[in-house]
């Protein structure tokens, strides 16, 4: 049966090769600023979680794909107006973001978003930060008591934690846990919370052919297990397929 999934899914990929007439390079979009999805390396390159998957990605579908940063706040305008042709930078998929973009099948379970602080913090009556625009800042907005404040980048973030601008930062655990084996001053408060549907590829909602070959795509991944070879590499302790 696993055999037959992937055969299956491998012909529905190069079925949809004629997606280049639209597409002859396909420009990924990604942040650059969120390790271990994505990061600019000491070598000025684009490296990380995403950037193995992306390529590999696009090699299942024999795609030629470029990669292109954007910050996060512009990151879906820019790719609705068509500066690229995907985004794949962490973003999880919400009813909210539907409404304005498509998405492809999930290449990540849901993970895990935790609160991370210098000690011990009353959340309910807390100054939480969280990155703009992103599912932790919405839910900070739903929480009883707690007054968020954003900032444009993850960085941003944990700096307004060791500054005590605010209380505590919510974002995903995965990219909180080596911030915290590195620092003895940070620690986990509170419980994780689930939020969102995992992370897929962002496409324009009339993309729908580049939308499905990147999800043939992942399902090629999912069957072989090489997806779950890149979550183990990559993010530690992540739910896998």
């Amino acid at each position: 049966m696993k055999n037959l999934v992937l055969t299956t899914a491998a012909l529905a990929v190069a079925g949809s090769f004629a997606i280049a007439e639209g597409h002859s390079v396909v420009r990924l979009g990604t942040e650059g600023a969120y390790a271990p999805y994505n990061f600019i390396n000491d070598d000025g390159e684009i490296d990380g979680f995403e950037r193995e998957l992306g390529d590999e990605l696009c090699a299942r579908a024999e795609l030629t794909c470029e990669w292109v940063t954007n910050e996060w706040d512009s990151i879906i305008p820019n790719l609705v107006s068509g500066n690229y042709d995907a985004i794949i930078a962490g973003m999880s998929i919400t009813d909210e973001r539907k409404q304005v973009i498509d998405f492809s099948e999930a290449y990540t379970q849901p993970d895990p978003s935790a609160f991370l602080a210098m000690g011990e913090v009353d959340l309910a009556n807390a100054v939480i930060a969280a990155q703009s625009s992103t599912i932790q800042a919405s839910y900070v907005t739903g929480m009883d008591g707690a007054t968020l404040l954003e900032f444009a980048t993850p960085d941003e973030t944990i700096a307004a934690v060791k500054a005590g601008e605010v209380d505590a930062v919510l974002a995903d655990k995965a990219f909180l846990e080596p911030i915290a084996e590195a620092d003895a001053d940070l620690t986990f408060v509170g419980d994780d919370v689930l939020i969102g549907g995992g992370i897929g590829l962002g496409v324009r909602q009339s993309d729908t052919e580049l939308r499905d070959t990147f999800t043939a795509a992942i399902q090629t991944m999912k069957a072989d297990g090489s997806l779950n070879t890149l979550i183990e590499k990559w993010l530690p302790g992540s739910a896998l397929f």
